[in-house]
C-alpha cells in the first residue's frame, strides 16, 4: 500500500510542478532566421521537368564560391531529405513494436503489411494524392495538376499557407522532388496507424487496398485544409508537423476498421471480462520504440523545412522533453492501477508524449512540453484500458497512442502557445494567437477544436464506407481456423520463427 501512496504522490508532484513553475528562459525563446541577403528570385522555367517545377533558379555564384542564397538551398534541401529519411526510418519501429506486441503466430503477417504499406502509400501518393493535397483549387481539395505531381509547384514552400513554417524563413529554392519526399514519408506513417489496430484477423490484400485508398482519399484531402492552404489554414489552424494531420487521422481510420472487424477470438469472455493476449517478444517492441523515439527527431525539427538553428533546436528539447516525462508518468499510471509497472504502457506512454507533443512542438515553452508530457503518459493508460472495457480491440494500442493523444496535442497548441513563439506573417502580425493557459484567450483553442471535429467529421464516415464496402466485396476478416491458427500460416504460408516451439498454446 506504501509503494501506491509514494507513486501517486510522485506523479502528483511532477504534475503539479510543471503547472505550477513556469519560468521564462532565455533558451525557450526561438530567434526567426535572418532572411538570406542574396534574394533568390521567382523564376520557373518552360523546360523544367515535372518534377522540378517550383524549384527556383540558383543566383550566379561569385567569383569566390557560391552566393550566400546557393548555399541556404543546398541546405535547406539537404536538412527536408534528411529529416525524411529519419521518418522513413520509422517504419522499421513501427514494425518491430507491432510483431513485438502481437503473437508469434502473426509475427510475419505484421511485419509483412508494415513493409508493403510503404510501398503502397509511395504509389498512392505519387499518382494523385501529392495533386488533392497541395494542388490549386478548392479550399477542400486540389483540381490542378492532380496527377503525378505533374502541377505548378503550390506546395508548403510557397508562402505562408504552410502554417509548420515561419514565413520569414525563405526556403522556396528547395526543389519540389524534396518536398514530395518529405511530405510522402508523412503519408505512409499515417497509413502504418491503421496496421497495428486491425492486427491479428484482416485480410492480407485487404489491408492493402485501404492503405491505397488511404492515400488518395482520405489523408490528402484533410493535408489540403491543414497544410495544403485550404479552409481550416485560412482559419488559422496550426499543427506543425501532424498530431492532427497524421496522427489523429491515422487513429481516426484504425478506430473505425476495428469497430468493423470486431475483437479478436478469446479477448473477451461471455461474460464480457477482459482476458489479456500478451506479446510475444517485447524486446523487439522496445526497440521499435526506441527507433520511433529517434526518428521522431526528423517528424518534428525536420517540419521547420529550413535551416534555422535555433527553432530546430528548441524543436528538439520540447520533442524530448515531452517523451521523457510521458514515460515515466505512464509508467506510475499503470503501476497504480494495474500494481505493476507494464513496460507495454511505458512504451505506449513514451510514443503518447511523442503523439501529443507534435502538433505545438514550434510554439509552446520547453515548461509546456513538460506539462504536455506528463498529461500525456497518463491519458494513455486510461485510454487503454478505456477501450478494452468498451470492447474495442486494439492490440497495440495504436487508437489510444495515435487518436487519443493526437487530438490532445492538437488542442495543446490553444492551450499552451507562448506569444515569444508564435510565427509571424510578412506583415508582422502573429499568425497564432498565444493559449489560454499562457496568457491569451479561447480564440485559438477554438480554432484548434474547430479542426479536430472538422478532422473527425470527415475521416470517421469515409473510412466506415470504405471498410463496409471492402467487407462485403472483397471480405475483411480472415476465417476463425484461420485466425486460430496464425496469420502466418494462412495468408503467407510462412512463420517467423521455424523450429522453435511456442511455451503457451497460440503464442
Amino acid at each position: 500500500m506504501w509503494r501506491k501512496w509514494a507513486l501517486a504522490s510522485l506523479l502528483g508532484m511532477m504534475v503539479l510542478g510543471s503547472v505550477t513553475v513556469n519560468p521564462v528562459f532565455a533558451q525557450d525563446k526561438v530567434e526567426a532566421a535572418e532572411t538570406p541577403t542574396a534574394a533568390v528570385p521567382e523564376k520557373k522555367p518552360e523546360e523544367a521537368t515535372a518534377m522540378d517545377k517550383g524549384t527556383e533558379a540558383p543566383s550566379a555564384p561569385t567569383a569566390t564560391g557560391p552566393s550566400n542564397a546557393d548555399l541556404k538551398i543546398a541546405m535547406d534541401t539537404l536538412w527536408v531529405l534528411v529529416t525524411a529519411m529519419l521518418v522513413f526510418f520509422m517504419n522499421l519501429g513501427f514494425a518491430a513494436v507491432e510483431s513485438g506486441m502481437c503473437r508469434a503466430k502473426n509475427c510475419v503477417n505484421i511485419l509483412s503489411k508494415n513493409f508493403i504499406v510503404f510501398a503502397v502509400s509511395s504509389i498512392a501518393f505519387w499518382i494523385v494524392g501529392w495533386g488533392i493535397m497541395f494542388g490549386d483549387g478548392t479550399p477542400y481539395y486540389g483540381t490542378q495538376g492532380l496527377w503525378f505531381v505533374s502541377g505548378a509547384d503550390s506546395s508548403p514552400a510557397t508562402g505562408a499557407d504552410y502554417k509548420g513554417v515561419y514565413s520569414a524563413i525563405n526556403w522556396t529554392g528547395v526543389p519540389l522532388s524534396a518536398k514530395f519526399f518529405f511530405q510522402l514519408v508523412f503519408t505512409g506513417t499515417a497509413a502504418t496507424i491503421v496496421s497495428g489496430a486491425v492486427a491479428e484477423r484482416i485480410k492480407y490484400h485487404t489491408f492493402i487496398v485501404f492503405s491505397f485508398i488511404m492515400g488518395t482519399l482520405i489523408y490528402p484531402v484533410v493535408g489540403h485544409w491543414i497544410w495544403g492552404g485550404g479552409w481550416l489554414a485560412a482559419r488559422g489552424f496550426f499543427d506543425f508537423a501532424g498530431s492532427t494531420q497524421v496522427h489523429s487521422i491515422g487513429g481516426w481510420a484504425a478506430l473505425t476498421g476495428v469497430l468493423v472487424l470486431g475483437p479478436r477470438i478469446g479477448k473477451y469472455s461471455a461474460e464480457g471480462k477482459v482476458q489479456a493476449i500478451p506479446g510475444h517478444n517485447m524486446s523487439l517492441a522496445t526497440i521499435g520504440c526506441f527507433v520511433l523515439w529517434f526518428g521522431w527527431f526528423g517528424f518534428n525539427p525536420g517540419s521547420t523545412m529550413a535551416v534555422d538553428p535555433g527553432l530546430i533546436s528548441h524543436v528538439a528539447v520540447t520533442t524530448n522533453t515531452a517523451a521523457a516525462f510521458a514515460t515515466i508518468t505512464a509508467t506510475i499510471t499503470a503501476w497504480l492501477l494495474l500494481g505493476k509497472p507494464d513496460l507495454g504502457m511505458t512504451l505506449n506512454g513514451c510514443l503518447a508524449g511523442l503523439v501529443a507533443i507534435t502538433a505545438p512542438c514550434a510554439f509552446v515553452t520547453v515548461w509546456s512540453s513538460v506539462i504536455i508530457g506528463s498529461i500525456a503518459g497518463v491519458v494513455v493508460v486510461l485510454a487503454v484500458m478505456a477501450f478494452d472495457r468498451i470492447r474495442v480491440d486494439d492490440p497495440v494500442g495504436a487508437t489510444s497512442v495515435h487518436l487519443v493523444n493526437g487530438v490532445f496535442g492538437t488542442i495543446c497548441i490553444g492551450l499552451f502557445a507562448d506569444a515569444s513563439l508564435c510565427p509571424k506573417g510578412p506583415d508582422g502580425v502573429a499568425l497564432l494567437k498565444t493559449g489560454l493557459f499562457t496568457g491569451g484567450n479561447a480564440d485559438q483553442l477554438i480554432i484548434q477544436l474547430t479542426g479536430v471535429i472538422a478532422t473527425a467529421a470527415y475521416v470517421v464516415p469515409v473510412s466506415l464506407i470504405v471498410w463496409l464496402v471492402l467487407k462485403y466485396t472483397l471480405g475483411l476478416r480472415v476465417t476463425k481456423e484461420e485466425e486460430i491458427e496464425g496469420l502466418d500460416h494462412g495468408e503467407h504460408g510462412n512463420e517467423a520463427y521455424p523450429g522453435f516451439v511456442m511455451q503457451a498454446p497460440g503464442h
